[in-house]
């Protein structure tokens, strides 16, 4: 543990301004305020404290920082409050401890929940302040080097599984690679302990065999670039064993197939002489096709640069070598503490103000969009993706995204309201699907439409946080609108059957009984089937509706449109009303709903098989028409079962005339082959059932065609 003076005099030999008073009032504090309290270790518990104002004093950051390590649990520790702190060491010190508190004291109801909702107090902390988050990562860096003395496996693993997922990727996104890099191997002891012995075990046996070979391949390097007259030295790091596995398992190569277990890295004096390096290695030795990366013209989103190739190197070894000024060196393993300026002023305002990272200010945006901090915790894991590939915009805009993001991320990615407005991507210039999976270097033009709105279809390839907090938002509010809407129209017929007013009054009556504040929600739980019509009208009537009596079946007895038939015209498919796949039904088809509590309406046509199973529920019934004035919804699926013969052209004749009479075929499936006959299953978008008829009436008349028949199971 670092005594008092060995602390201040670590930090006073790079900031000699300091306020060396304030340091030992905080490493007192710190020591009185935890008294007694021990760590599972046996240590003294204010050692913890004062190892992570250790660690970020090896990263040189600033006496604030610090002192926030030294004073970082406390308030939730001790009985120190948030006012002794400000009152002691001033607001600023105040406000970073209050952002790196763990918040272990809110109430929740389950342990994700309690997880999720710090992470999301945390990123709310880091962006006003990114200290905040230095600190934080100091912490649980003790804190995993000390984890096995935590006697409960299960919290270990717990312990371990948050770094991996959360802490790990979030030093990456600031470019601290050392602390990423330390991080994800003490996890990685806990959760894989076998394949990380295994991999130790291999790595020491690789020692013992190459001898002295890293320090020879070295020695080569530095002499090679020296001759160039290129000033610079070189490194070589053996790679720590969860990196080395997590290779071997994504490339799904053995460890004897890895050939950059040992990473060289040639650190020059300044950015021509890193290209002039580039040059004089390519000559020395062949590069490897595919293996050089330039992240100095196009750095990594957190910052990193660095010139990456790989050579068959002296002794025929295939080497990893990376190039770098002295300066990219260190921003390569402490990021943004990199920037830390003590002579400089603006640099010391630029890195405490969280806010200027995109990436934060993505995950602010993300806050906006979520309904509870669970889902913001699953959106935080998605941007978390450490892969990255580099898309441009039309302009030239570098955008960085996830490995596997598509042309719906790109436009999300570039603004809120590019990606509410796309209906489709030119991807290097080329129509492409929005669908489509970007790659490093494309060019990617977004097509906006005025009316387009986020289709619910993408959350199921979007990839990142940001893109998918966007379309469930979207999708809920759209849902929610559909259902009030559906539930109003109930209601109104409900309360009309019975002679009542559906008032204002009425409705707040029934809301306050039925546990529903606003008129609003009271129609979103009638549209949702949480409640039905006639318990509402009840609650707002008691004297107009027996509660012990049966409600009428809503459905006519001769299936045609009622008096108070609900119409489901303007309604959108697959929110408050579902079209049901089993008698896929059409306009002009008589029609019934049946109300699924949580669901909504699923439309059924009358002489559906599937309505037996609700012949004991008439409540559930509901009385449905199409439209009110004639006029049809968008395109629905008409299914139908073709029989042909089995001759050259019959296939095409049958997709022309099926084309010629303004359908759309959305799926084709042959149900049966035959030497001579073939059957197929056709689903045909079509506008109503007239639409459909006239299709299969033309597909009757031609002579390839055997039978045609509507199909209804």
């Amino acid at each position: 543990m670092l005594r008092q003076f060995e602390l201040v005099e670590r930090i006073k030999a790079y900031d000699t301004d300091v306020d060396e008073d304030a340091l030992n009032r905080a490493y007192v504090f710190a020591m009185m305020a935890h008294g007694t309290q021990t760590r599972a270790s046996g240590d003294p518990y204010y050692s913890h404290p004062i190892e992570v104002a250790g660690i970020l004093a090896d990263m040189k950051l600033d006496g604030s920082s610090i002192i926030t390590g030294l004073l970082h649990d406390t308030v939730e520790d001790t009985d120190t409050t948030l006012d002794d702190i400000n009152g002691q060491f001033g607001d600023q010190i105040g406000s970073l401890v209050d952002g790196v508190t763990k918040l272990s004291r809110i109430e929740l109801q389950s342990e994700n929940t309690r997880q999720a909702e710090n992470f999301r107090k945390l990123f709310l902390a880091m962006s006003e302040d990114i200290r905040v988050l230095l600190v934080k990562l100091a912490d649980r860096l003790h804190n995993m080097r000390t984890l096995n003395f935590v006697k409960s496996s299960d919290k270990r693993l717990r312990i371990a599984h948050e770094t991996m997922e959360i802490y790990a990727p979030l030093a990456e996104r600031i470019g601290m690679q050392s602390f990423k890099d330390e991080l994800e191997d003490l996890a990685f002891e806990q959760i894989n302990p076998g394949a990380r012995d295994s991999v130790v075990e291999r790595l020491r046996y690789l020692r013992d065999e190459g001898g002295d070979l890293l320090p020879r391949i070295v020695e080569r390097l530095r002499k090679t670039i020296h001759d160039a007259g290129i000033e610079g030295e070189a490194l070589g790091r053996e790679k720590r064993p969860y990196s080395i596995w997590r290779k071997m398992q994504r490339k799904n190569v053995t460890f004897e197939q890895l050939s950059d277990i040992v990473a060289f890295r040639v650190v020059v004096s300044n950015l021509p002489a890193c290209y002039a390096a580039l040059g004089v290695i390519h000559g020395a030795w062949p590069m490897v096709p595919g293996c050089f990366k330039d992240y100095i013209s196009t750095p990594k989103p957190n910052g990193y640069r660095s010139l990456h190739t790989t050579v068959y190197g002296p002794e025929h070894q295939r080497l990893e070598i990376q190039i770098r000024t002295q300066e990219m060196h260190e921003i390569a393993d402490f990021g943004v503490a990199a920037h830390w300026s003590y002579s400089a002023g603006e640099e010391r305002t630029s890195l405490s103000d969280g806010r200027q990272y995109r990436w934060v200010r993505e995950l602010l945006e993300i806050l906006d969009h979520v309904s509870d901090p669970e889902e913001f915790l699953e959106h935080t894991k998605l941007e978390m993706f450490q892969d990255q590939v580099f898309c441009f915009t039309p302009k030239g805009d570098l955008i960085s995204l996830p490995s596997g993001a598509t042309a719906v991320d790109f436009a999300y990615a570039v603004h809120t309201d590019v990606g509410d407005t796309c209906v489709g991507a030119k991807i290097n210039s080329k129509i492409s699907q929005l669908r489509t999976i970007l790659h490093n270097g494309d060019q990617v033009e977004i097509v906006r439409s005025n009316v387009a709105a986020p289709s619910p279809t993408w959350e199921q390839f979007v990839v990142t946080g940001k893109a998918r907090s966007r379309i469930r938002r979207y999708v809920r509010g759209r849902e929610r609108d559909e259902h009030m809407r559906l539930g109003k129209a109930i209601l109104e017929r409900a309360f009309a059957q019975v002679h009542c007013d559906m008032s204002t009054k009425a409705l707040k009556h029934a809301g306050s009984a039925l546990g529903r504040k606003k008129p609003d929600d009271l129609f979103e739980a009638v549209g949702l089937g949480e409640i039905t019509s006639m318990q509402v009208v009840g609650a707002a009537y008691p004297e107009a509706v027996d509660p012990t009596s049966v409600p009428p079946r809503s459905k006519p007895r001769d299936g045609s449109a009622g008096d108070h038939a609900i119409p489901i015209r303007g309604l959108i498919p697959g929110m408050a009303v579902h079209f049901s796949n089993c008698c896929h039904p059409l306009p002009g088809d008589r029609i019934v709903g049946i109300v699924t509590s949580g669901k909504g309406v699923a439309i059924h046509t009358i002489d559906c098989d599937t309505l037996q199973q609700f012949e004991e529920t008439p409540e559930r019934w509901l009385d449905v028409a199409w439209t009110v004035d004639g006029e049809a919804p968008d395109l629905h699926v008409g299914r139908i079962d073709v029989v042909v013969v089995n001759e050259p052209g019959t296939l095409g004749a049958i997709t022309t005339l099926i084309g010629r009479n303004n359908g759309n075929i959305s799926n084709l499936k042959f149900t049966n082959r035959a030497e001579d006959f073939f059957e197929m299953r056709i689903d045909v978008e079509v506008r109503d059932l007239r639409h459909l008829t006239n299709i299969i009436a033309a597909l009757r008349a031609n002579e390839s065609v055997t039978t045609v028949e509507r199909v209804r199971d």
